[in-house]
Order: C-alpha cells, then structure tokens, then sequence
C-alpha cells in the first residue's frame, strides 16, 4: 500500500485496494469538519499552493475549502497568463520556486503528464488536480468514494457493480480514472456508451478485461437496464481542434426522468463529473432529474471535500491526530444544507 506521508498523489496506478479504503475511511472521519459541527486546527500554519492552469470550478475550490477545514491556508494561482509560464519558465523551475512557497501543492494542467513532470521539481507533495486528458485521481477517489456510499444505501458494495458510462469517453479524463481504479474490486461489469470515435480509449479497455472484467462497448442505451451506476459525460470540447468538431457530438446522449425511466431500473444512481452542458444543444442531464432522489451529482461534490481532506492529512502525516486540535464552532447554526 502507498505509504501517502510525504508522497506525490500523480496517477491512479499508485493504489491498491487497501490504500484506497484506507483513504476511504480517513474521509469518513472528516464529516463532522466538513458539516461545520465541529473545527480542527491540525494544520494551522501549513500552506496549500493551489495551482490551477487550465480553468476548474469545483476541483480547485473543494481543493481550497478542504484545507481551510483542516485549518490551513490557501494561495492560489489561476490561469496560464497569470504565472511565469506565460514568460517561457519552465515547470521545473515553476515548481523549484513555488514549494518553497508551501507545504503541498494542488495542480490541474492543460498538458498530460504536465503535473508528474512539476513533480520532479517540487521540494512538497504535489497532488494531480488533472492533467490534460491523461488523469484524474482525486475525481476517481471521489467518485469511488460516492459509489460506495450510494451502493451501502442498497445494501451493497462495490464488488459485483454494473456501471454505464456514457458520452464522450475518448478525452475524459475523470472515466479513465475511474474505470482504472474500479478494476481493483470484483466483478465488475462495465457498458461503455459513446459515438465511435469517442470510444474509450484502448489501454483503458485492455486494463478493464486483463483485470478479468466484462465489457462490453456500442454506441445504444438499449439493453443496460440492470445497470447500477449511470455515469454521464460532457463532450470535453475543448479538447477538441476545432469548436464545429466538438459541436457534432454534442447533445448525441441526452438523458431525462423519461429517458431514465426507459432504460434504467429505479435503484439506478445517476453520476456526474460535472459541469453538466445545461445548454439546449446540449442539455446531456436534464433538470427535470434534479430533484430525482437517485441523482448524486452532489453528493459527489461534497464527496469530493472529504476525500481532498483524508487526501491532505494522510499526505501531510496528520490523520492520526486530528481530533488532538478539536475546537469548537461558535458561529455555525447547524443549518441543512440543500
């Protein structure tokens, strides 16, 4: 199992199972810090260099508030044009500087393979926030996490899931991931649905049948009824050369309550990366599932705070002493959170 204290967190590939329900079990511990019902100053005076080059909404800002939850501080830096990389720096010596600014960094990165290479630089643990169409390991812990908890509310676990991925397969980093790190479980029975060429990728597939899994590919919702986990996608236009590229997919996997309805049996989870193309040529998952009580594209995002924050502490060595800085919250009213 990876050791996590003082280690990078680049690739999905450093886990094993034990170290992923491990990971697991550190992000359950965080629930009452990040349900405000209680704080902890384990990390006061540590340093969190955010780095985000390519743009990022959710990642970036779970990635900040689990650190401030742990009570440390965030620096952040947005925007390729905003940094000396726009001056021809290189990231080896981006990352020489900036670690000495910190304590761990977080960095998402237009390029594959970008963050392993800003590792080698850095004096701190870097975490991959995503790099180009390669990878995304906090996106498939958090994910795996979510899966896990919607499986416990149907009185099963993961091994033995039949998961749907659907849309564009080809550039999206977060179902590599996730289909990488799922194939660490049992039995699990993958339906990869997407235009042909948007298809996963080759290796990703060969990883999924060498690792003894069933798969099977086409391009039709017909037929995965029995499936447990629908995980929808957006076509990642901007990976595409042109926008008039991307534009020919877009809207090709559309999924509302009626579509669900036809396809899916009613324990069917609904799962997201986010963000969703909410745009009418688009509209890849409707509002009108907002409200469908198997719909967990937020419990991912709260998922992901909690991960990011197991992430942090078993990196930074804390995990076992966090609860030793307890303090009490005096101006949270213990609101709901819808």
């Amino acid at each position: 199992m990876i050791s996590f204290t003082g280690e990078h967190i680049l690739s999905v590939n450093q886990f094993d199972r034990e170290a992923v329900e491990r990971v697991f079990t550190i992000a359950d511990n965080m629930k009452p810090y990040a349900a405000r019902q209680k704080r902890t100053t384990v990390l006061d005076g540590a340093i969190l260099g955010n780095l985000f080059f390519e743009p990022s909404t959710r990642t970036r800002v779970s990635f900040g508030t689990a650190f401030n939850l742990l009570g440390g501080e965030v620096r952040e830096t947005v925007g390729m044009s905003n940094s000396a990389l726009a001056k021809g720096e290189s990231l080896y010596d981006t990352a020489r500087v900036l670690s000495g600014y910190s304590d761990i960094i977080a960095m998402r990165h237009p390029q594959a393979g970008s963050v392993a290479e800003f590792a080698q630089g850095s004096r701190v643990p870097v975490i991959n926030g995503g790099d180009g169409a390669n990878e995304h390991p906090t996106q498939a812990l958090l994910d795996l996490y979510t899966i896990a908890n919607e499986r416990a509310y149907f009185g099963h676990g993961i091994d033995g899931l039949h998961i749907a991925m659907i849309g564009d397969l080809k550039h999206g980093r977060t179902v590599h991931s996730l289909a990488t790190m799922l194939c660490l479980f049992k039995h699990i029975k993958f339906t990869l649905i997407s235009p042909k060429d948007l298809s996963m990728p080759t290796h990703i597939c060969d990883i999924i049948v060498n690792s003894g899994h069933e798969l099977i590919v086409t391009e039709q919702l017909e037929g995965i009824v029995e499936a447990d986990i629908c995980y929808q996608t957006r076509v990642q236009e901007e990976r595409f050369e042109t926008q008039e590229l991307a534009n020919q997919y877009r809207g090709k996997f559309r999924l509302n309550q009626q579509i669900y309805t036809q396809h899916f049996k009613s324990q069917t989870v609904i799962m997201h990366p986010l963000p969703r193309d909410s745009r009418s040529e688009a509209n890849e998952l409707d509002n009108d599932l907002n409200s469908h009580p198997n719909l967990a594209i937020f419990r991912q995002t709260d998922n992901g705070v909690l991960v990011r924050m197991a992430l942090f502490a078993l990196t930074l060595g804390v995990e076992n002493t966090i609860s030793d800085f307890d303090q009490e919250v005096h101006w949270y009213s213990n609101k709901s959170k819808k």
